[in-house]
């Protein structure tokens, strides 16, 4: 059995997240099938390089998950019999925030976006960002692709909801400038990683996409795909002073549904839908979205 257990670049022990991130892979490859038993924590600690506090605690999560079974003292655990080919799922900037951060532990981070703004993105980079700030991960590269609804498209959402017809602009006002300000912020903080020389290239790329968005789609280096349904509820909100109930899309509570490539036949189901997404994302990339630019 081949492990790639090597600690990430720094001084720090592997943490919590590193060690679960990599039992979790195996478990979900196949490489640890169900019933098999883990080593014991002073052998997991000596192959990660880390503590056993950091074992015990990746171990805990796992179990939490479902994907281990066994909490007898002293008894390695043991992968579940039927390990769940999905994860739960949680809510989309707890989701996304976990994920991201395994996904820029790779060399070279490639993240495709879809969705209505990049509000949920940039919350969820935030402990990614800390994470290369303190030096204990280092991509050598990053280049995410965003789409968005075009500026000028007849979206269907927001509305407000005593205007069926849609002849009241300021919804769709208040979008647009939401729009641009989540997605320069993101083009601020990537490309500050550049200027850092903490990621030594930086590509981020926004285009729109006259379509109005009833789900969200992240693809992490081409491996994952987070995906989740936009619910339409009546929104609150103010905009220039005034008062306004909307139909609107949330994005940050929604659930995300993960799903991880495989090169192997256990998650043929999975790999079809990553591979889907991406051929999906590509059409609308190349096709018919055009530049965006943040003011």
């Amino acid at each position: 059995m081949s492990h790639d257990s090597s600690a990430p670049h720094g001084t720090q022990p592997p943490s919590r997240d590193h060690v679960a991130d990599t039992l979790r892979d195996r478990i979900l490859s196949g490489d640890l099938p169900p019933g098999a038993r883990l080593p014991t924590q002073h052998e997991l600690a000596e192959e990660f390089g880390t503590n056993r506090t950091a074992v015990r605690q990746a171990l805990d999560l796992l179990r939490h998950e479902g994907l281990l079974t066994g909490t007898g003292r002293g008894a390695p655990p043991r992968v579940a019999e039927r390990a769940p080919a999905h994860e739960a799922p949680r809510k989309a900037d707890i989701e996304l925030a976990d994920r991201l951060l395994h996904a820029f532990r790779a060399e070279h981070v490639t993240v495709d976006v879809f969705s209505l703004t990049t509000e949920t993105l940039n919350t969820a980079l935030a402990p990614s960002m800390i994470a290369i700030s303190r030096e204990e991960l280092r991509p050598r590269s990053l280049t995410v692709r965003v789409l968005l609804p075009s500026v000028s498209a007849d979206l269907a959402l927001p509305r407000l909801v005593s205007d069926p017809g849609r002849t009241d602009p300021r919804p769709l006002e208040r979008l647009h400038e939401l729009t641009h300000t989540y997605a320069g912020a993101l083009r601020g903080h990537l490309e500050t990683l550049k200027v850092r020389g903490l990621v030594p290239e930086v590509s981020v790329e926004f285009r729109g996409v006259p379509i109005t968005p009833t789900h969200k789609l992240y693809l992490l280096n081409g491996t994952e795909a987070l995906f989740g349904y936009y619910h339409v509820v009546p929104h609150r909100v103010g905009y220039r002073g005034e008062e306004m109930e909307i139909h609107d899309v949330l994005g940050l509570g929604t659930q995300l549904f993960r799903h991880v490539r495989s090169d192997g036949s256990q998650d043929e189901h999975d790999t079809a839908f990553v591979d889907s997404s991406k051929r999906w994302f590509d059409s609308l990339w190349d096709s018919i979205a055009q530049p965006f630019e943040p003011a």
